[in-house]
Parts: structure tokens; sequence; C-alpha cells
């Protein structure tokens, strides 16, 4: 625990750089894409409430992704997160074009006694009337999310399976991971995340499944700091 108690809290540290480095956090329910994005990134999402109890202070990271990782992909950073983000104009969404929405709206049914019988059925689309009857839970879900500060690493590389986006994805989730861990930095007794339908959302601490499951490579977190060493400084 201590090894992986001293990477955690470099990674917080490095957190903060990056924080100074690209003059954020922004919050998805203010950006935009006319705002100065990279191409290709990282991100990284807290929430309000959710704060670091062994590690340091501050808040805690609770959800990681990326994007563009198969070969030939073209998805931008930007697009990634608007998929995240909803629609502004109607405030609904496509839970079923983003896994972080979908997880967000089974823990906000569970939490408050709702049903929507047709939101976690595994069909990758849906008919019109059945759209409609999802909006209110859509609109809540992108409140939730709206809110949540985030940070973005800029990773100008090639899609593909070497992707250090990828990488760095990958490494983060397994390094703050509580999943079959002694926990650093549990999530509080009022985490959403602990009403989700996912074993391993509750149990990991993050809005995450893939590679909670996984060990890391503290040597990650060198390339980590080379990409945020890399942002130029504002001036």
């Amino acid at each position: 625990m201590q090894q992986r108690l001293a990477d955690i809290r470099r990674f917080y540290d490095l957190m903060d750089r990056l924080k100074q480095k690209v003059d954020g956090p922004r919050t998805l329910a203010s950006a935009s894409g006319r705002l100065p994005w990279p191409q290709r990134g990282v991100y990284f999402f807290f929430e309000n409430g959710e704060t670091r109890s062994t590690s340091g202070s501050g808040s805690r990271v609770v959800r990681i992704g990326t994007h563009a990782l198969k070969k030939g992909a073209g998805t931008t950073l930007w697009k990634r997160l608007s998929g995240h983000q909803g629609t502004i104009r109607s405030g609904g969404g496509n839970h079923r074009g983003s896994v972080f929405r979908l997880l967000v709206g089974t823990a906000l049914m569970t939490r408050d006694g709702d049903c929507c019988p047709t939101w976690d059925n595994g069909c990758a689309s849906a008919p019109k009337e059945t759209r409609d009857a999802e909006r209110d839970m859509e609109i809540r879900v992108s409140e939730v999310i709206g809110a949540m500060p985030f940070l973005w690493l800029p990773v100008e590389d090639d899609a593909g399976r070497d992707s250090k986006r990828g990488i760095l994805e990958r490494e983060t989730i397994a390094l703050l991971s509580n999943l079959d861990r002694e926990p650093i930095d549990s999530p509080s007794p009022d985490w959403l995340g602990l009403y989700c339908s996912r074993p391993r959302i509750r149990q990991s601490g993050l809005w995450n499944a893939k590679h909670t499951d996984e060990d890391y490579d503290p040597a990650f977190l060198d390339l980590f700091q080379h990409f945020i060493d890399k942002i130029a400084d504002r001036t």
C-alpha cells in the first residue's frame, strides 16, 4: 500500500501542475467546441463533494477517459467530451453513445427510485418514441455530468493500440482503483457512484469499469509528467 500511496501522491502533484498549465478545470456545462481544445488527449473528471481522504487534500479524480484508440479513428477530444456533455440546446443527450452517461443514469435511478426500463437494455440505438421517453433522465444526467470539473492533458499521438493516450488512461485507472485493494481516498458515503448498477463502479470508486482490476506500472507517471512538461507555459 505504501508504494501505491506514494504514487497516488505523485499523481496528484502532477495534476496540480497540469491545472496550472491548461488554466483549468472547466465544466461541461460551460464548455463548447469554440474553446481551444487539443485535437487529442486524456481527460480527468472530479466530482463536487468527493475529496481525497488518504493521499492528501483536495478533490479526487472519479473518471478517466480518452478517445480514438482504434487504428484509423478520427474522433477528437472535444467530440468525445461533447458526447458526455449532451445536447446544450435541449438539455438532453444520448447515453447510448456515452458509457459515462449510461452509468450515471443507472445510479440516479437507483438512488431516487425512478424507473426507465429502456435505459440499460444493451441496445445501440432506439426509435424516437423510446428516446422521447428517456428525455427527462437524459436531462438529469446532463446536469450531473455538466457540473463535474475536469482537466485535460494534450497528447497528440496517432490512434492505435500503442497510443500513449491509451497507456495513460489504463494506468491511471489501475492506480486509482480501489477494487480488491486496501482503499486509498475512498468515496464519500454520499457518492452517486455507490448506487451504480455496475459492481466495479461501486467497488473501485471510479466511474470506470475497464482496467479497474489491473495492476499498474509506476513508470507511467514519468510519461504523464513528460506530456505535462510539453505544454507551453501560459503568458
